[in-house]
């Protein structure tokens, strides 16, 4: 069995936490989460989610409070000898369909499309990863006619900085992250509105552990 657990922080909502557990069944994965609303007043329904997943197959999800199903799928197939992988992420209460596919067509250069069925909101995005390093990222959303921006680069090994601005909500989005095996993982983001008029900017911390039981 393997376990993650999950603290989280930011200015506006104060705290929070998260578990995950997972066990194999096979090829598959059977997970449970909960978060701190769980327990509070007593152990309960409220943040209970269930789900099985294939990696590289299919996700199910089950809100057991909301009684909601959340159904993904992936599949990848190749296009002038290039792979195409493609998502299809259908939730029942909300009957909303996405449909998600990216076009990869070496390991600097990717195009990525996101689309929600029976609306005009369709985000395209360019992924260029420059030296295996530094990766840029414009994406322009249709329904918007708006583009945003994303720039990261890896240093140390498993630290990430990266700057993003939406040029819509005028948010410029700067955040620290690192990804390790060994020390757990953690993600420290600073957020502002360049268009109010008070420029107080929203502070978020993330950290996670994994541990094999």
């Amino acid at each position: 069995m393997k376990a993650t657990f999950r603290g989280r922080y930011d200015t506006d909502k104060n705290g929070g936490a998260a578990a995950t557990f997972a066990v194999r069944a096979g090829d598959a994965k059977l997970k449970a989460s909960v978060t701190e609303a769980t327990f509070v007043g007593g152990p309960g329904l409220n943040g209970l989610a269930l789900a099985l997943e294939k990696p590289g197959f299919f996700i199910i999800d089950y809100n057991v409070p909301k009684k909601d199903f959340r159904f993904q799928f992936m599949n990848t197939v190749r296009v002038a000898e290039k792979p195409l992988n493609l998502t299809y992420i259908h939730s029942r209460n909300d009957n909303r369909t996405i449909l998600d596919g990216s076009l990869v067509f070496d390991s600097a250069n990717k195009v990525s499309a996101n689309y929600l069925l029976g609306t005009g909101n369709c985000k395209l995005k360019y992924t260029y990863v420059h030296g295996g390093l530094t990766t840029f990222e414009p994406s322009y959303d249709l329904a918007k006619n708006a583009w945003d921006f994303s720039v990261s680069r890896k240093v140390y090994g498993d630290d990430v900085f990266k700057a993003s601005y939406q040029t819509t909500s005028k948010v410029l989005g700067l955040e620290w992250s690192r990804n390790s095996k060994i020390n757990g993982s953690f993600k420290i983001s600073a957020s502002c509105n360049l268009a109010s008029e008070v420029k107080v900017p929203k502070l978020t911390a993330e950290s996670s552990w994994d541990f094999e039981m």
